[in-house]
């Protein structure tokens, strides 16, 4: 078996399907609840919550994760890596909550990381791409 080179994108890949696979049972559940919803969210406040818990997660963690991944390949530090990785995979899971819970203070740190991990592993990525060229 090969070995896996990018442990910090994996560990992340594996918590993210993890969290994703909990927010799909939430929504399936709230629909079986609700009598078997098969599509919309039947105007229930709890179901669009949960739908869009899950859809932000689909939405934001695939280019995340494959700009850590791309960091992790090029030889960015296991702490900047582990930084971002664990800041996001905490935001998320807090947004999830948000979602739940309805506060929206809850979700602040989640909107505010995600933004500055976006921003910071883009620019680390175009620093070392462009000036590497």
């Amino acid at each position: 078996m090969a070995e896996i080179n990018l442990p910090i994108t994996s560990i992340l890949t594996g918590g993210l399907i993890i969290l994703l696979v909990m927010l799909s049972a939430m929504v399936t559940a709230r629909r079986a609840r609700l009598g078997g919803i098969e599509f919309g969210d039947a105007q229930d406040e709890t179901l669009r919550a949960r739908i869009r818990a899950h859809g932000n997660l689909i939405e934001i963690a695939p280019m995340v994760l494959i700009a850590i991944a791309l960091m992790e390949y090029a030889g960015a530090s296991s702490t900047l890596l582990l930084g971002f990785a664990g800041v996001f995979f905490i935001g998320r899971i807090l947004h999830a909550l948000r979602m739940y819970l309805g506060n929206p203070y809850i979700g602040l740190f989640s909107i505010i990381s995600q933004h500055v991990i976006c921003l910071g592993a883009g620019a680390w990525l175009l620093k070392h791409f462009l000036f590497s060229i």
